[in-house]
């Protein structure tokens, strides 16, 4: 189970770093401004830059969506943890209270077994 948590969290952190670095790259691409005046190569410079830009951006999208999903089966993994720990912790108590009744039942028998050895020996006694 701690195991699980672990994976959630670390799921947890790649989800937000890939949001800051889509964010980052979305206001990266707001200061790439083509120019209105100039070569044409700085106007293909420019395309390029914001084309370069815009990949990155698409390669953030499909990260926050993996992330999601590694989010998601994650969360599933800890809840299947989570309920097989609790079987777990169910069926020890079940055992423990089996050994309890187990106790109680065997001290039972052992004090109506000194009681008949007692009353025994009494009876003996009081013949004498």
């Amino acid at each position: 189970m701690q195991k699980s948590e672990k994976a959630l969290q670390g799921a947890n952190n790649d989800l937000n770093t890939a949001t800051t670095e889509l964010q980052l790259a979305y206001e990266l691409l707001e200061t790439v401004k083509p120019p209105d005046a100039g070569t044409m190569a700085e106007m293909i410079s420019a395309r390029s830059l914001m084309a370069s830009q815009r990949g990155v951006i698409k390669h953030n999208q499909e990260w926050i969506h993996f992330a999601r999903e590694q989010v998601k089966l994650a969360k599933e993994k800890l809840k299947s943890d989570m309920i097989e720990y609790e079987k777990f912790n169910y069926l020890e108590l079940e055992e423990i209270k089996k050994k309890l009744r187990e106790i109680k039942k065997q001290e039972a028998k052992d004090l109506d077994e000194v009681a008949l050895m007692t009353h025994a020996k009494k009876n003996k006694d009081k013949d004498f």
